[in-house]
């Protein structure tokens, strides 16, 4: 009978904790709560920052959340160097028909605008949906300063927000969707946009780039 109470107790209080996991905010800031894409650890070239942490230079890797989230609200500022490229990506697979991040999350861009050459390219600036979406009106900040971003996803929907101001609005699977993404880079990717639930990326493009006050929470 002990045995019998102990485990429904146990029971009761792992569903509590599921039940206030959901809708409570998570940490990210701290370079504990990522690895590097199909890696146990972080490279050194990460490098902690107050309130969060900096892709000091070339060969540090794309980074990955430790956990995976299905419909979540992001919020994170970033900053780029000077000519700078790199990205958030979300719904990140990791298997062995997966050997880059891009290969199947969708992307919200991060770039100087008027210093990179993708910055030319309609869909390639920053806050698009990476090849496929460019943003309704550009909000970004030059380099050297800090843009906050909320990204939300929900049941397919997701929302791109930089500075306050949602830039990019699309849903995962729609007819509208599916169209870009046959007139992408990404065409003969399966998994790309179709994973449901994954990894949160940060991309190490060969730039410097700062992210801090990452906070995630799941909906």
């Amino acid at each position: 009978m002990r045995t019998l109470t102990t485990l429904l107790l146990l029971f009761c209080f792992a569903t509590a904790a599921t039940a206030q996991k959901k809708g409570r905010w998570e940490n990210l800031s701290s370079l504990d709560a990522w690895r590097n894409f199909k890696s146990p650890t972080v490279n050194e070239q990460w490098k902690p920052i107050p309130k969060g942490f900096m892709l000091a230079g070339k060969g540090g890797g794309d980074i990955i959340t430790k956990n995976q989230y299905e419909n979540f609200e992001l919020h994170l500022e970033w900053k780029i160097s000077v000519n700078g490229n790199s990205g958030i990506f979300f719904h990140v697979v990791e298997n062995d028909d997966v050997k880059y991040v891009w290969q199947s999350g969708p992307e919200m861009q991060i770039l100087d605008n008027d210093g990179h050459p993708d910055g030319k390219i309609k869909t390639h600036r920053a806050g698009d949906n990476y090849d496929l979406q460019s943003c309704t009106v550009e909000t970004v900040k030059p380099p050297g300063q800090w843009n906050k971003v909320k990204l939300i996803v929900n049941k397919g929907k997701v929302e791109h927000w930089l500075n306050g101001v949602k830039v990019v609005e699309y849903q995962l699977g729609s007819p509208e969707w599916e169209e870009l993404y046959k007139k992408s880079k990404f065409k003969d990717m399966p998994l790309y946009g179709k994973g449901g639930k994954g990894h949160i990326a940060l991309q190490d493009h060969g730039d410097q780039v700062w992210f801090r006050n990452i906070r995630i929470r799941s909906l």
